[in-house]
């Protein structure tokens, strides 16, 4: 493929090209990671004690930074004592990829330790369902009404400015409000995942509607169509498939939510997780589920994706054509 064909303006590649490029954009970041690893004298900070020799506090595996170390070796060698060996590692909180992709496995099957704790495939459930419950509540209030304020001048009016206004206002700065009103259990983090993502909603929907083509409403009011006509059976279907996507991507915003959601009330779902991990230095489970987070979200907007194509197939005619 020539170098016009790659960087043409506005013009789709080749299916190929598209699917190599889709996969670039995962093993790029992947072998830096490696990179960063594996290779000893890209970075590596610390040392990893191999053999204490004489050192009293070094211990066999122990990760100690590397001017302690070489200041150890030095001592030993100017005292004539055996001195420590080591090799180059990275902090505990950066695992190699070997070590994360094993603790997609552990992660699953390791039990917790203590009996109020839960598992990791219960706690990515609770979150899912926070996920899910919180976007729906905020689907069925903010797409009618994003609609109607792209539609009406009315209601743009009315509700516009307020939300504008709103959607700065920092979801989680209503956590202490929202457990106190709704309890310490799942309830608050559906209200902050609904306060997240409910502002934006409206305003994304109503500029979607905005953008129907006015051609169309012409058309249906010459034809004799009334309001609610106008509503149901131009507006709607007009909008609809930029309205699928729109969603997609809303509820992507939603996910993000999330961490900030789960630390309000009690401890649950995959923030749970994630801090006790974290709190018995166990980054690579850490890790693992960070990404479990991602290719959950991202799985979700394939299939999505695809059932778009399936359910407005004349738009994926209309692109190619």
């Amino acid at each position: 493929m020539s170098t016009a064909r790659w960087f043409a303006v506005r013009k789709e590649l080749q299916p190929n090209a598209r699917l190599m490029l889709a996969v670039m954009s995962f093993l790029l970041p992947l072998l830096i990671w490696c990179l960063v690893s594996y290779v000893p004298w890209i970075w590596h900070p610390k040392v990893e004690v191999v053999e204490k020799a004489e050192v009293s506090y070094f211990k066999q595996g122990m990760l100690v930074d590397r001017d302690v170390f070489d200041k150890e070796v030095v001592a030993a060698r100017d005292a004539g004592k055996p001195e420590p060996e080591g090799v180059p590692a990275n902090p505990i909180y950066l695992p190699a990829p070997h070590q994360v992709a094993t603790a997609f496995y552990t992660a699953f099957t390791t039990e917790p330790k203590r009996r109020s704790e839960k598992w990791l495939h219960e706690s990515l459930w609770e979150s899912i369902q926070v996920i899910f419950w919180g976007f729906l509540l905020s689907s069925l209030f903010g797409v009618p009404l994003g609609i109607l304020a792209g539609t009406y001048d009315l209601i743009s009016r009315l509700s516009e400015p307020f939300v504008e206004f709103f959607r700065y206002l920092p979801a989680p700065a209503f956590g202490a409000l929202a457990v106190a009103i709704l309890g310490i259990h799942h309830a608050p983090k559906i209200a902050i995942i609904f306060i997240g993502t409910f502002f934006q909603q409206v305003l994304v929907i109503a500029n979607t509607t905005r953008k129907l083509d006015p051609a169309l409403l012409e058309a249906a009011q010459t034809l004799g169509a009334k309001r609610l006509s106008l509503l149901f059976k131009v507006v709607i279907p007009g909008i609809i498939t930029d309205l699928y996507k729109d969603m997609r991507i809303l509820l992507g915003w939603a996910w993000t939510y999330l961490i900030v959601a789960e630390l309000i009330g009690t401890s649950s779902g995959i923030t749970w997780f994630i801090t006790q991990q974290a709190r018995y230095k166990n980054f690579d489970n850490v890790f693992a589920a960070i990404m479990m987070i991602g290719i959950i979200g991202l799985t979700t907007d394939l299939i999505l994706a695809w059932l778009g194509r399936h359910i407005f197939p004349w738009q994926q005619a209309a692109a190619k054509a």
